[in-house]
Order: structure tokens, then C-alpha cells, then sequence
């Protein structure tokens, strides 16, 4: 058997032939498009493919199915990028869209304030609802009471559903 040393170096041989030319002009346009190739590496891919090695036995192609990888992976980061490009742009319109309506409220707040602040407020209460007393007739009469040291307003009209409901009140 043959034993190789650790590194064995072949030549290829191109021949100034029409197919040979041709070839060696897709190799060197493939290589271009791939830089983190070598010529060694498309003539070991080459042979594998030739020799109809299985996949999980090949070296090389894993390689390039990391490369294929950190492509795709390089892809994806990329979109996402954009995305979060576009959605931090879409909630900052969103955010500055809500500011607006934020200071014009507050507009509006100061401005009804001020209308509140110059226009007097007149509060007026109900008139006091008159109060009945039940006539006991066990009890024995007593004298009125004596006049209220207030001045006394002439008296007012007494609404009857009031002076109705004012009994009713009284009992609770």
C-alpha cells in the first residue's frame, strides 16, 4: 500500500484546448463569486462528487453547508433589522401622535379652567321642606314655641308631593 506523506500536493493540467480554456474560466468566475473557496476545495468537492461518496462522509461540503448557514442566518438578521426599523418608526409616529392629543387636551383643560375661574358659580339649595308633627291626641297641649331670634322670611308656597313626602321622611 502507498503511504502519503501529511500533505500530498497535485497538479491539474490545463491544455490550451477550447474545453480546457472554457472550464478554467468557470472555475475562476465560480471562485470569484465565492471567496471562501479555493481551487483545492472545488477539486476535492469534485472528486467526492465524482467518486459517489455519501454526504455524511464528505468534509468539505459541511463546510459549505456552514457557509450556506451563516448566509441564511446573515439574511434573517438582516430582515429583522428592518423590521424593528420599521416598527420603532411606526410607534414613534404613533407615540408623537399621542403627544399632540396630550398637549391639545391640555389646551382645552387650561382654557375651560380660565372660563370656569371668570364666570361666577351661584349654587342655590332647594327650599327646606316643611316638617309635620304628628298630632298625638293622648298628649296634652303645650304652649307655642317662642319666635326665633333670626329674621324670619315671609313664608314660601309648599310644593304638596313635598309636604307629602316630608311625612314619610319623618317616621325614618
Amino acid at each position: 500500500m502507498f503511504q502519503w506523506s501529511k500533505k500530498v500536493v497535485k497538479s491539474v493540467t490545463f491544455n490550451p484546448e477550447v474545453a480546457d480554456e472554457s472550464l478554467l474560466a468557470v472555475v475562476e468566475n465560480y471562485l470569484e463569486k465565492q471567496p471562501d473557496k479555493t481551487f483545492s476545495d472545488l477539486c476535492k468537492e469534485a472528486l467526492w462528487q465524482t467518486l459517489c461518496v455519501p454526504e455524511s462522509v464528505k468534509p468539505g461540503l459541511k463546510t459549505a453547508a456552514t457557509g450556506a448557514v451563516e448566509q441564511k442566518i446573515d439574511d434573517l438578521q438582516r430582515q429583522v433589522a428592518d423590521l424593528e426599523e420599521r416598527f420603532f418608526a411606526k410607534e414613534s409616529n404613533r407615540l408623537e401622535g399621542l403627544e399632540r392629543q396630550v398637549l391639545q387636551l391640555t389646551q382645552q383643560l387650561a382654557h375651560l379652567a380660565i372660563m370656569v375661574t371668570e364666570r361666577p358659580v351661584v349654587y342655590s339649595s332647594p327650599p327646606p321642606a316643611p316638617t309635620v308633627e304628628a298630632v298625638n291626641p293622648t298628649a296634652s297641649t303645650s304652649p307655642p314655641p317662642p319666635p326665633p331670634s333670626y329674621p324670619v322670611n315671609p313664608p314660601e308656597e309648599v310644593d304638596p308631593l313635598i309636604s307629602r313626602l316630608s311625612q314619610y321622611l319623618d317616621d325614618f
